[in-house]
């Protein structure tokens, strides 16, 4: 064995131990480095789109309790919208009361308007398809977010001093429990697919690791052989240069 060849054994032996890796170039395994790489890249896309649903869980929580105050809203408005149907209101009662509910419209409009995660809007309608990159290739779920203007929700124009009907609050409360079941149910896929993916991205790391890791008893022992034949061969070299100046000398 050249000195050439010992010289680089001892250095790869140096190089994986050091790494930790069984392959640290082409040269080492070139199949195995291929598929290293693509179950690294599969698993770094589930580990991006378990990031994604987390923040899609986030955007769902944030409009969720958005919704929630548009509910306390309605209901507030309900219970002025029954007190002004009273035959003891007054006109002047009657109109109080929609000075309330207006400021109460005015509360929802703006949430509606307002509220917003990384400057997406989430209840103004404009997010009624939002795509959630949850899988490796980026496909995933749509989810479609609520729409909780005035328009929507029918009681732009509610005004108990004219003529009204409180189906129009039934209904819009309705509209707003029934789009928070809606999103609760969005979040519980999204959890499911975090789940999902956080799963496999650890048995891709798993695999991958019993492609690429090194062996590191094995490693040892065969860098502790190198460094026996690496030590035995300059004891050779050695005994070889000593002989050869006693033959020199003899010739002098």
């Amino acid at each position: 064995m050249s000195s050439m060849t010992v010289t680089n054994r001892i250095y790869n032996s140096y190089s994986h131990l050091s790494s930790g890796k069984r392959i640290n170039t082409a040269a080492d395994d070139a199949a195995g480095l291929a598929i290293g790489k693509k179950m690294q890249a599969q698993e770094t896309g589930l580990n991006v789109g378990a990031q994604n649903a987390k923040e899609g869980m986030g955007a769902l929580n944030v409009a969720d309790g958005a919704l929630g105050g548009v509910m306390d809203y309605l209901q507030r408005i309900r219970d002025l919208a029954l007190r002004s149907m009273n035959g003891l209101a007054s006109a002047s009662d009657k109109k109080y009361y929609q000075d309330e509910i207006n400021q109460l419209k005015d509360g929802i409009q703006s949430m509606s308007k307002t509220t917003s995660l990384n400057e997406q809007k989430l209840l103004d309608g404009s997010m009624a398809d939002m795509h959630i990159a949850t899988n490796p290739d980026g496909s995933g779920m749509r989810i479609g977010m609520a729409n909780s203007t005035l328009e929507a929700l029918g009681i732009a124009d509610f005004d108990v001093t004219k003529k009204f009907s409180l189906d129009t609050i039934d209904d819009a409360i309705s509209r707003v429990a029934s789009q928070r079941s809606g999103l609760g149910a969005s979040t519980n896929r999204l959890e499911h697919a975090y789940n999902y993916n956080t799963g496999a991205s650890l048995e891709q790391l798993s695999s991958r690791s019993r492609i690429e890791d090194l062996d590191m008893p094995q490693a040892i022992s065969e860098k502790k052989k190198e460094d026996l034949l690496s030590e035995y061969r300059n004891l050779m070299l050695k005994k070889q240069m000593n002989q050869d100046s006693m033959v020199l000398k003899l010739f002098q």
